[in-house]
């Protein structure tokens, strides 16, 4: 990264650090209406991806950027992800119960709605969910399957991600910015190791 320039307080790292902030509040915000998460967060994995070509990080592209590709697809998959998120919900009720087998059905039900979840994020970081989330997550499940350390980073970057917001709730509404950007270096990070 460049130096700073005379008379800058602060340097491009710290420019950086604010935009991935802003643009993860702007992603709390759409994601409000839960249906829009995966649009939201793939749109900001967007945005801070365009940070290395040297177009703006800002709040105000995010939001022209998810104006224009919200469509019929992000809100199916929205829904998709409500809904394994409610069958995974309710699995661990169901294990919790008392069930016969309820505490190793509870740890397999835990691994599939993880690795879910990996793959799911990582199909937000990659640049075909702007346009074609079958392709996206297509190419997220090989990720997955060929880059485990990447998978590892992103089951990290969750945790850190809900341990923040837990510690101190109002963080809750800029983890999403981290977290876009731990799911962008770790596709680029892929890109750079994998060639497809």
């Amino acid at each position: 990264m460049p130096a700073r320039e005379a008379g800058e307080v602060f340097g491009p790292r710290m420019t950086l650090f604010a935009d991935v902030l802003s643009v993860g509040l702007a992603t709390a915000v759409a994601c409000l209406p839960l249906l829009t998460a995966p649009a939201a967060l793939s749109t900001a994995c967007a945005v801070l991806r365009g940070a290395r070509e040297d177009r703006p990080a800002t709040a105000g592209r995010y939001f022209a950027l998810l104006r224009r590709r919200l469509r019929t697809d992000d809100f199916l998959v929205g829904a998709l992800a409500a809904a394994g998120v409610l069958l995974l919900a309710a699995d661990l009720a169901l294990a919790r119960a008392g069930l016969p087998g309820g505490a190793a059905f509870a740890v397999i039900a835990a691994c599939i709605g993880a690795c879910a979840m990996v793959a799911g994020l990582r199909a937000c970081a990659r640049p075909e969910s702007l346009t074609d989330w079958r392709a996206a997550l297509r190419r997220a499940a090989r990720d997955c399957v060929r880059d485990l350390g990447g998978s590892g980073l992103v089951l990290l970057a969750v945790a850190t991600a809900v341990l923040c917001a837990w510690m101190l709730v109002p963080l809750a509404f800029l983890a999403p910015g981290p977290l876009a950007l731990a799911l962008t270096a770790v596709d680029v990070r892929r890109g750079v190791e994998f060639i497809p």
